[in-house]
């Protein structure tokens, strides 16, 4: 048995989704024309902190909470606003914006580079 690597899936899924650097997903949070999405493990959150405002939703649980027909539905993630996903890195969120995709949201992005990207640029961490 061949196994895919994970790196390919990412990849192919960053092609297809819409990857916003730091200080445009920030931007757009702050205007209300986004809800940024963390679906890093509660563990990841807090060690590393959070970015406030942002909506944690694990990412084991994301489509079942986005999914209205799922018992485990969210209604903060029933939105026009885009949702902007975001991990410690952005493998996780763009395979995960692809799987939302898949499922026939079209205002979904991810934030290039992650969590850690956004640390680097000095946005805003809650501990």
């Amino acid at each position: 048995m061949s196994i895919r690597p994970v790196g390919e899936m990412v990849d192919e899924a960053k092609a297809r989704i819409r990857t916003l650097p730091v200080s445009e997903a920030r931007a757009m949070a702050e205007r209300g024309e986004a809800l940024l999405v963390d679906i890093r493990d509660i563990r990841e959150l807090d060690r590393a902190g959070r970015i406030p405002g942002a909506l944690h939703a694990p990412r084991g649980m994301l489509e079942f909470w986005v999914d209205p027909q799922s018992p485990y539905h969210k209604k903060a993630l029933a939105t026009d606003k885009t949702l902007v996903l975001f991990c410690a890195s952005a493998w996780r969120s763009a395979l995960a914006a692809k799987t939302l995709q898949e499922m026939g949201l079209d205002n979904v992005a991810e934030i290039e580079g992650g969590f850690s990207q956004w640390v680097a640029e000095g946005g805003p961490v809650e501990r």
